[in-house]
C-alpha cells in the first residue's frame, strides 16, 4: 500500500470514528428527549441512531482489517473485510427498521399522547448533524471506492431521513389536534416512525446488494470494459477474451486470456504478457492484481 493510500485510509478511519462518537451522543440525546417529551418516534429514532453507532464501530474495524497488506495466508489481501462490514451494517439497519415498526404499531394500538413541542428542536439538530456527517463520510468513501465507508455514509443519511420523518410526524401530532380538533392526529408520531422504518429498509437493501455482490465475486462489467480497452491497445495483442474482474475492498482483480501471434516464442509471449500487465496496472490504478493466460491467436487465411 502506497503512502497516499495509507493517508486516505487514515482519513476514512477518522471519519468513521467521528461518526461513531456523534451517533452515540445523538442517540442518547434523542432517547432522553423522546422519553421526557413523550415521543415514540423520537425514541424509535434513538434506537436507529444506536444501530448507527454500532454500524460505525463495525465499519471502523472492517477498514482496519482491510488496510492490512497481503500476506502468505491471504495473498489477495483483506479487502473483503469491507464488504463484511457493509453486510453487518445492512443487517443492523434491517433489525432497527423492524424494531421501529413493531414499537410504532404497539403504541398506535394503545393510547398515543401528543409529544412536547420542544422535541422538534432536538430533531432539527439531529438532521443537521447527520447530513453533515453523510456528506463528509460519503466524500471519503467515493475517493477510496470503499463499500464499507459508503455503507457507513448512507447509515448517517438513513438516520437523517428517519429523523426528518419523525419531525413531520411530531409536528402534526403536536399541532394537528389543536388546529383541526381531530384527536386522531396525535397518532401521527407513530405514522412517521412507520414511514421511517420503510425508508430504512430501502437503505438497508441498497447497502446489502453491493456487499453481497462483492462477497460472491460478481463480475464488474464497467471495469472489465476498461481493462479490455487498455489491453487491446497494447502492440502485439490480437484479442482479449474470458475477461473477468471482481472487486475486493477498494481494489479490483482481473483475470483474462490474451491472444498473441502464434509464431511468438514462449519467452516473447511471456514478455508481451508482462508488458500488458504493467500497462494495465499503470493506466488503471484501482487494479490490484492482473492474472494473464497466454493463448496463440488463430490466424485467418483468405
Amino acid at each position: 500500500m502506497s503512502y497516499l493510500d495509507s493517508m486516505e485510509r487514515s482519513s476514512l478511519l477518522r471519519n468513521t470514528l467521528l461518526g461513531l462518537i456523534a451517533s452515540l451522543l445523538l442517540s442518547g440525546i434523542k432517547f432522553l428527549a423522546g422519553v421526557v417529551g413523550h415521543s415514540s418516534a423520537l425514541v424509535a429514532d434513538a434506537v436507529e441512531s444506536f444501530a448507527d453507532a454500532i454500524g460505525s464501530l463495525l465499519v471502523w474495524q472492517a477498514l482496519r482489517v482491510a488496510s492490512r497488506p497481503a500476506d502468505e495466508k491471504h495473498p489477495y489481501g483483506y479487502g473483503k473485510a469491507e464488504a463484511v462490514g457493509a453486510l453487518a451494517v445492512g443487517c443492523l439497519l434491517v433489525i432497527a427498521a423492524f424494531w421501529i415498526a413493531w414499537e410504532s404499531i404497539r403504541t398506535w394500538a394503545g393510547e398515543p399522547s401528543s409529544p412536547e413541542p420542544w422535541t422538534l428542536l432536538v430533531l432539527l439538530l439531529v438532521i443537521g448533524v447527520k447530513e453533515l456527517l453523510f456528506r463528509k463520510v460519503a466524500h471519503g468513501a467515493k475517493q477510496e471506492q470503499s463499500s464499507a465507508a459508503h455503507a457507513d455514509a448512507w447509515h448517517h443519511r438513513a438516520d437523517a431521513i428517519s429523523s426528518l420523518a419523525a419531525l413531520v410526524g411530531v409536528a402534526i401530532a403536536v399541532w394537528g389536534p389543536k388546529w383541526t380538533g381531530q384527536a386522531w392526529l396525535a397518532a401521527a408520531d407513530e405514522w412517521a416512525a412507520l414511514v421511517a422504518a420503510a425508508i430504512i429498509l430501502g437503505t438497508a437493501w441498497s447497502i446489502l446488494k453491493p456487499a453481497l455482490r462483492e462477497l460472491l465475486d460478481a463480475d464488474e462489467p464497467e471495469m472489465a470494459d476498461q481493462v479490455r480497452g487498455v489491453a487491446e491497445r497494447v502492440e502485439g495483442v490480437r484479442a482479449v477474451e474470458k475477461l473477468h474482474v471482481r472487486k475486493s475492498g477498494a481494489g479490483f482483480y482481473a483475470d483474462l486470456h490474451l491472444h498473441v501471434p502464434a509464431d511468438l516464442s514462449v519467452d516473447q509471449a511471456h514478455r508481451l504478457g508482462g508488458k500488458v500487465k504493467a500497462v494495465l496496472l499503470q493506466k488503471i490504478p484501482a487494479l490490484r492484481q492482473v492474472l494473464i493466460h497466454i493463448e496463440p491467436a488463430e490466424e485467418r487465411t483468405v
